[in-house]
């Protein structure tokens, strides 16, 4: 009996132990989040806008962080990669800077983690919610210094796990809010055969876990069968919201048009997106760690697997200029209910002019029903800029219908 006792006490104390072990990591981490998520999201950096001096800070912090993890160069003996973002309305050259780093395990398949570092400046580039007229700073801190922060920690992981099955190429991505210029260049001029990519994981926005739902998107759950295996709806720490998509309005589309598996990560919207109020103040540094633990275990479950198979999705919109129209608002991705969710209302736009406020629900335009964004973004193309038509939403209990003219 006296053994037994011996025994129990030896493992509550090495449990004991395991558990302080774990929270001093924790806390280790936690710590290093908020530093790196404060000093991209600072005003020193002027909103990361490509092609500016707080991007080329932002870039020279993400590479040193890549050197001081031992994560090596894959591009000719460069962390940086050069491109120009190109169809803009200025005829100013402008140049936008990837950061590339490379765990080489001498493996044949290799998977990609990425996260774009770019924001929107002082709003120069006209994709800023904010209303008022005097320019403002956009420090962008979950949009998207907390997917940079995330990269920078999967980074020092992943040099120290035992898997070894893959190489991984972590890439930080400039120009995405300007239509994944970054991740479009990376993808065609990186000198990669896509067939030995097993799959791509793009965490954008995850800074924002709400307390009270744990809201996670996980999106391109449908590229490829493994994801059912390793997803759940279901799950103890997050309320999981699915979206089967390999497209969407970030960088894992860039990869998903290579035939490449992919995952989203995303803690949805809020009012301070694409706004000078995003701020690393307002992170929700617990949750990021936590979405950080849960991307670790999909990459350990699959360093025991082979090849993930692919398979083709519907196609959702980027979000970029594809459209003969806009209604300007921000919709809420997260949304699982019937229509359109209102997240965000840009100012002289016309939904701005037609009435539309935060929260109201998009049902109808013109004749188009809304079931979801996807639905949304098809509708907006059956109209011409100039044209009028009426958009019928839900507002708390009420249906309205508003006219609008595009």
């Amino acid at each position: 009996m006296k053994m037994k006792y011996v025994i129990i006490i030896i493992l509550f104390v090495s449990q004991t132990l395991f558990a302080q072990k774990i929270n001093s990591e924790d806390k280790k981490t936690l710590k290093t989040l908020k530093a790196n998520i404060g000093f991209l999201a600072d005003d020193k950096l002027e909103g990361r806008r490509t092609g500016t001096i707080g991007e080329k800070l932002a870039y020279q912090f993400i590479e040193n962080e890549f050197k001081k993890a031992g994560i090596t160069t894959f591009l000719n003996n460069n962390y940086i990669q050069e491109f120009e973002v190109k169809n803009e309305k200025s005829e100013k050259k402008r140049i936008g800077h990837n950061v590339v780093g490379f765990i080489n395990n001498n493996a044949v398949q290799t998977i990609i983690l990425g996260a774009h570092y770019d924001h929107l400046g002082y709003g120069e580039d006209h994709n800023s919610l904010y209303a008022d007229t005097i320019p403002q700073i956009h420090n962008g801190a979950d949009d998207n210094a907390s997917g940079t922060a995330a990269l920078i920690e999967m980074a020092k992981w992943l040099k120290k796990t035992s898997y070894k099955k893959y190489n991984y190429l972590l890439v930080s991505f400039s120009g995405e809010e300007l239509g994944l210029f970054g991740s479009k260049y990376f993808a065609d001029n990186a000198g990669i055969d896509f067939k030995n990519i097993n799959y791509m994981i793009n965490m954008d926005m995850i800074g924002r876990l709400n307390d009270s739902t744990h809201g996670l998107t996980i999106g391109g759950y449908g590229t490829s069968p493994t994801w059912g295996k390793l997803i759940k709806k279901e799950d103890t720490n997050f309320k999981i919201n699915i979206d089967s998509s390999g497209s969407g309005p970030s960088d894992h589309t860039s990869f998903y048009k290579k035939d490449v598996p992919v995952l989203f990560f995303f803690t949805g919207s809020h009012s301070d997106y694409h706004k000078p109020t995003d701020d690393a103040d307002k992170i929700n540094y617990k949750g990021e760690l936590q979405i950080i633990k849960y991307i670790q275990n999909i990459i350990a479950q699959t360093n025991d697997m082979d090849k993930l198979a692919f398979t083709k999705t519907r196609e959702v919109s980027t979000g970029k200029s594809k459209y003969k129209t806009s209604l300007g608002i921000m919709p809420d991705y997260t949304f699982a209910g019937n229509g359109v969710l209102v997240d965000g209302v840009s100012e002289n736009k016309p939904a701005k002019k037609a009435g539309l406020k935060i929260g109201d629900i998009v049902l109808q335009l013109g004749e188009h029903k809304v079931i979801d964004v996807q639905t949304y973004m098809e509708a907006l193309n059956k109209f011409n800029k100039g044209e009028t038509t009426n958009v019928k939403v839900l507002r708390g209990k009420d249906e309205l219908i508003l006219p609008v003219t595009f």
